[in-house]
């Protein structure tokens, strides 16, 4: 799920929607939350019950009362899309008491689950308070939110902050005001993410469910298993020169050696493979409107996650296209933009599709064809609103069972 920010979290409260039983088996059942299903225990939750929710690809720390679960450690602790009693189940239910806590309800009405000392309501995140981190470690550092400038700035100094006065002041805002007047670093603008750019990330349908009730028109486009990359240029104005910025989900790479994921540098990689800073030198020539513009895609191929296309180099695929007068442009204009410009795009799958009325069926949809990239089993689809401006994805469970 995607907090307010367009981060994604891992752990947070949820209310069970319904229990069904699994044909042929006494000892489990199956816990439905929106579009998830979960394999539990029989009678360990009950329909309309408040439970902690861990979605696929979290990995738990190593600590109780995750240890204390002996199928979690032969999992390593990683949360994934499996097949269990003949039932997909995608991510991990635990109650409060699991924690040692309890289920409450205050004078309002509101329930809450408290747990190590906080309480929190449906719909509240947890994945910080619990240590919950990407079971892939390097989607740790492309995806997970970088740490805030108060944590920077202890870990640059971590001899110094280990000691108690430090400690004590660290674990007050007015104290962490203070010790940054000191310590603080100021942060070089160019190498700070651009405030005028969307970060890429799509909520899951899962999480939305009630969009299948939507029978307008969207564009169904092919998502790629990749490493999401943009591309910005913000005009320069009087002596000043347009500036041109590459960027990964959380990282801007404002120098071609500055370090990255991966052996190469495969942002800078793409930027110099499709000449893109002349690309969008060459838009906001032709939109002079325009104070920005971004292209965001996925750079995919060798080594970069464990579907490489049958490639031994790497690609891009542009999916966003968006203009500061404008907002994100409508797939099929940007695809006829971008194309004659020599920026491939995602390929389009239908541009007029109508969402079915259950999961299943979407994601029957989702694997009726394959990858228009190499013929192979495709990730998933992203769903696109005409206008621009909605969207989301439905990512194949069979796919994420095969490479995930």
């Amino acid at each position: 799920m995607l907090n307010s920010n367009g981060v994604r979290e891992l752990a947070y409260v949820v209310k069970i929607d319904n229990i069904t039983p699994i044909e042929g088996y006494d000892r489990v059942e199956l816990a439905h939350v929106g579009g998830w299903t979960i394999v539990v225990g029989k009678n360990e939750f009950h329909t309309g019950d408040l439970a902690v929710y861990f979605e696929i690809d979290s990995k738990l720390p190593e600590v109780e009362p995750f240890t204390n679960m002996e199928f979690l450690a032969k999992k390593h602790y990683k949360v994934k899309t499996q097949k269990m009693c003949k039932s997909l189940s995608q991510g991990l239910l635990m109650s409060a008491q699991n924690f040692n806590g309890e289920y409450y309800v205050d004078g309002d009405g509101t329930e809450y689950l408290h747990i190590k000392g906080k309480s929190y309501a449906e719909g509240e995140f947890l994945t910080a308070d619990l240590g919950v981190t990407y079971a892939e470690p390097g989607d740790n550092k492309r995806k997970a939110a970088p740490a805030d400038k108060y944590k920077r700035m202890a870990q640059r100094h971590g001899k110094l902050f280990s000691r108690q006065p430090y400690r004590w002041l660290m674990k007050r805002m007015w104290g962490k005001k203070l010790l940054f007047l000191f310590y603080g670093k100021k942060r070089d603008k160019r190498s700070s993410w651009p405030s005028y750019v969307v970060k890429t990330d799509e909520e899951r349908v899962e999480n939305m469910l009630w969009v299948l009730s939507d029978k307008s028109e969207w564009i169904a486009t092919e998502k790629i298993d990749g490493t999401s990359t943009t591309f910005t240029m913000k005009r320069g104005h009087g002596f000043k020169k347009n500036e041109f910025l590459v960027c990964s989900r959380n990282v801007v790479f404002d120098k071609p050696d500055k370090k990255c994921f991966y052996e190469t540098n495969v942002y800078t990689e793409m930027a110099d493979k499709y000449d893109v800073e002349t690309v969008l030198e060459f838009l906001l020539l032709a939109y002079p409107e325009a104070e920005w513009v971004t292209i965001q895609g996925e750079t995919y191929g060798s080594g970069i996650q464990n579907r490489n296309y049958g490639l031994n180099n790497h690609e891009f695929a542009a999916f966003n296209l968006i203009m500061s007068h404008t907002g994100r442009w409508n797939s099929v204009a940007m695809y006829d933009k971008l194309i004659p410009l020599g920026i491939p795009c995602v390929p389009i799958l239908n541009p007029q599709y109508v969402l079915p009325d259950t999961i299943d069926e979407l994601r029957e949809y989702v694997d009726s064809e394959a990858s228009k990239i190499d013929g192979e089993m495709k990730e998933g689809i992203v769903f696109r609103s005409p206008d621009g401006t909605r969207s989301f994805k439905c990512v194949s469970p069979t796919y994420l069972m095969k490479y995930q």
